[in-house]
């Protein structure tokens, strides 16, 4: 069963929404996007883009200005619908599908025969098959790939994404992609479809196995960094500078260990393990402990800037970054905020916070009278303690002798190497 496809529609304009939307776009296909927030929709409308990605603003105006991208608050007809919307976890580390399933709800009465859905966002294994069962319920009039295999007619696959935030324009065409059918046949469509714009390899599988992948991919990061993390509090407390021993280390032609840093942050190494851990609890042992490990690093840290402060009469501590990775404007899960903000509940002295990449305080920092956000010079002139939560380009290039008399506390490693 085929069909030309001229008009996709893309669900959820985020960090991974949008660049897609943008560059599917961009091969001449009409493209419309669709979010819940009239905000985002006016921006994306306007030619501009809510989101800090290399080369993605120049790329949307262009596309909106020839009118491929449009987007909008309401679900139209489409041949291909992708939904890219959050999966977060509740406090339990359960995984929460609401945002997915309120998106499969948003497009079930637009669905006619032929269309391909595929769902992009991280997902526990499983949960391709679950909204394709949901999909029929909405929609019993049509038929669905989990009961009429490859005559079905909707196809739906799940293809996860793998992209390096800073370079996802890029990575969206040039890396390979995994992607799961329901049947063979939504496989092979989904395959068609992402071999108009993607130069990578697009290798098929079934929807749990490309479930899967992803989340293994996120937690082999994950298990990695924690040996990473647990290494640092290992050598602190031996008086040996980590960041040498893992350059010497990794001398070794059959070792590459990770640097180590205050946590782990960003919406899928920090989430994505656990649902591997909630589908299999007893059995994913080490991936728990990963998990664990990393989740536990900013409390160390905490206690390090605590113990630092009760030695100063009313301290100030320069906290700088707040975003999960180094010169990107993403907050989400970053350890950075979660330990800011612990301090400044704790009232850990005056808190002078340093982001170059956002123009406002956080809301889970906004509300905290003894945090403030200010510039670089002004933190470190007025600070008795500096934190360095992130790489950013402008702190590695700050003149070290600002730092003399200070207590110096470099998560990250920029300022300790020798």
């Amino acid at each position: 069963m085929k069909h030309k496809i001229s008009k996709v529609q893309v669900i959820g304009l985020g960090y991974i929404g949008l660049p897609t939307a943008v560059i599917i776009a961009g091969h001449g296909i009409d493209v419309v996007g669709v979010d819940v927030s009239q905000r985002i929709v006016d921006t994306i409308n306007r030619g501009e883009v809510h989101v800090i990605e290399s080369e993605l603003e120049k790329a949307a105006h262009r596309v909106v200005k020839e009118g491929k991208l449009r987007a909008t608050v309401t679900v139209e007809d489409a041949d291909v619908f992708i939904i890219a919307v959050p999966t977060p976890f509740t406090e339990g580390h359960l995984p929460d599908v609401t945002y997915l399933k309120a998106a499969v709800q948003s497009i079930a009465s637009s669905l006619r025969k032929g269309n391909i859905v595929i769902l992009e966002s991280t997902l526990p294994v499983g949960t391709t098959n679950n909204m394709c069962a949901y999909m029929k319920q909405l929609r019993p009039d049509l038929s669905f790939p989990d009961t009429a295999g490859d005559q079905a007619d909707i196809r739906v696959a799940h293809c996860p994404e793998r992209v390096l935030p800073g370079h996802i324009m890029r990575e969206l065409i040039e890396n390979d992609r995994v992607i799961g059918g329901i049947s063979g046949e939504c496989a092979r469509a989904a395959k068609a479809f992402y071999g108009i714009f993607v130069k990578g390899k697009c290798v098929v599988t079934n929807a749990r196995t490309a479930e899967m992948t992803k989340l293994t991919e996120n937690s082999y990061r994950d298990v990695n960094i924690a040996f990473a993390n647990e290494l640092s509090i290992v050598c602190e407390k031996l008086g040996i500078n980590v960041w040498e021993l893992i350059e010497l280390a990794n001398l070794h032609p059959r070792v590459k260990i990770l640097q180590p840093g205050p946590g782990v942050g960003g919406h899928c190494i920090a989430v994505d393990p656990w649902f591997i851990v909630s589908s299999a609890p007893l059995e994913a042992r080490l991936i728990r402990t990963a998990r664990e490990v990393n989740d536990g690093k900013p409390h160390y840290i905490i206690n390090r800037v605590k113990e630092a402060a009760a030695t100063v009469n009313t301290p100030v501590v320069a906290c700088l970054g707040l975003s999960y990775k180094a010169d990107v404007d993403d907050l989400r899960e970053s350890p950075a905020v979660d330990i800011v903000r612990h301090l400044g509940e704790d009232n850990v002295g005056s808190l002078l916070v340093v982001e170059p990449h956002v123009e406002e305080l956080p809301r889970a920092l906004a509300d905290i009278k003894n945090i403030e956000k200010t510039t670089l010079n002004n933190a470190i002139d007025r600070a008795h303690i500096v934190l360095l939560l992130v790489n950013h380009k402008e702190f590695i290039a700050l003149y070290q002798a600002k730092l003399t008399g200070k207590t110096v506390i470099d998560t990250r490693g920029i300022w300790r190497r020798t």
